[in-house]
């Protein structure tokens, strides 16, 4: 009894021992979390370089991730890929050779566990965009097949056609039945019916006619209209409220400027120091389209224009042509309107003339832009001196002339180029 019992104790302690491997086993496995591994890959900066099923600044991660196993090789790159490629670890160098030697940075500060949940939630995304796939092109498929048919389109043509002809019959019909029903002889075919036209058809009108009074009053509203109707059709000639042309791209001003918040002057620099407020480069939207929606068709516009590829990330400059943009805002030749003028010295908003562009989806031209606008618009702005440099001067100046100092044109901006050149 003895030794069984000894036997039993060895036995226990095994089961035991090996019930503990497996509970850690569980557990170890259940710390991996995809939700905290994807809040991870967005605060950690991954997102900044890398998307699950498209190239970016760095590789795309769904098929590298996926069909990776040794995790701890992975770990260790993101711990320190460059410490790999010093060691000459034949698949950093790889890798390295194979990104033009982009460094990608160290993240120390993850732990292991970290790197686990990130590895996680790439592995679901990528499973989850896989299994859409087939889903999709079933679904496009099912919907191909449900189309109609030809023989239910010309059975739904020969319908109408049938009810057109039944339709006629019954015409005619009820019209023979009205004539039977009136006592009227039924005439045929080729005969026609002569109705007898009234002896006083025109004399109301011949009555209306000689009264001069009246005549007179209709001549005079319809002269003052017409009149009217020219006056206001020049005054509104080459007026263009509303105008809102279709563009090469759309470009949302409602969500940049609107949702955003970026500020006009990041794109159109010029208005804020010259007589322009110029179109923006396509470089510029390249500071944020190069890694943000690069799968959106509008934005592959941008690419095209650029001669960009995205999976080498170069530029093609004989592949590059410019944007055909079409101009809004158009003001006759012999106007001269200054952007800075009204932005820096002034200290207006874009809004005052453009409209509320933050919620306009395309942009269109809002204020009608003429003279007697322009005219209101000076009647109506106060001007703030304060701190202004430009009244600053012309206050001094004016100081200058009450003193009897002599004053040339140079101290009155006399010299600036845009007095002469515009």
């Amino acid at each position: 009894m003895r030794s069984i019992s000894l036997i039993f104790k060895q036995f226990s302690g095994s089961v035991l021992l090996l019930a503990c491997f497996t509970v850690l086993g569980f557990s170890a496995k259940a710390q991996v979390d995809a939700k905290q591994g994807e809040a991870l890959f967005k605060s950690a900066g991954c997102a900044g370089c890398h998307k699950i099923d498209v190239r970016m600044t760095g590789p795309a991660l769904g098929p590298i991730v996926s069909s990776a196993t040794d995790d701890k090789w992975l770990t260790n790159w993101v711990h320190n890929s460059q410490a790999l490629v010093t060691a000459k670890d034949k698949d950093a160098l790889a890798i390295f050779g194979q990104y033009n030697q982009s460094i990608m940075p160290a993240f120390p500060s993850l732990s292991d566990g970290d790197v686990a949940n990130i590895l996680a939630y790439v592995r679901t995304e990528w499973k989850t965009m896989q299994a859409a796939k087939p889903a999709a092109s079933a679904a496009g498929a099912a919907a191909a097949e449900t189309g109609p048919s030809n023989l239910i389109v010309y059975g739904l043509i020969g319908v109408i056609i049938l009810a057109f002809i039944i339709i006629l019959v019954l015409n005619r019909v009820i019209g023979t039945l009205e004539r039977l029903l009136s006592g009227k002889r039924l005439l045929p075919a080729e005969e026609t019916i002569i109705e007898e036209v009234p002896a006083a058809k025109y004399t109301t009108l011949k009555k209306v006619l000689k009264n001069k009074k009246l005549v007179f009053f209709i001549l005079f509203c319809g002269t003052f209209a017409l009149g009217a109707w020219t006056w206001f059709a020049l005054w509104n000639t080459n007026v263009h409220t509303g105008y809102q042309p279709v563009q090469p791209i759309k470009f949302p001003h409602d969500l940049h400027a609107g949702i955003m918040k970026i500020d006009c002057q990041y794109c159109h620099s010029g208005a804020y120091k010259s007589k322009n407020a110029s179109i923006p480069s396509l470089n510029v939207c390249m500071n944020c389209h190069k890694t943000v929606k690069t799968e959106s068709p509008e934005i592959h516009k941008i690419y095209d224009a650029l001669g960009y590829d995205v999976q080498t990330q170069k530029y093609d400059s004989t592949k590059a042509h410019p944007i055909q943009w079409i101009r809004i805002h158009n003001l006759p030749d012999f106007v001269y309107f200054n952007h800075s003028q009204h932005v820096k010295v002034g200290g207006l908003k874009c809004q005052t003339c453009h409209g509320p562009v933050q919620t306009m989806k395309e942009v269109y031209q809002y204020s009608p832009l003429t003279m007697k606008w322009c005219v209101q618009c000076h009647k109506r702005t106060d001007i703030n001196m304060k701190g202004n440099g430009y009244y600053e001067n012309m206050l001094a100046v004016h100081d200058l002339i009450k003193k009897g100092v002599k004053v040339t044109p140079a101290q009155l901006g006399g010299i600036e180029c845009g007095k002469c050149h515009y």
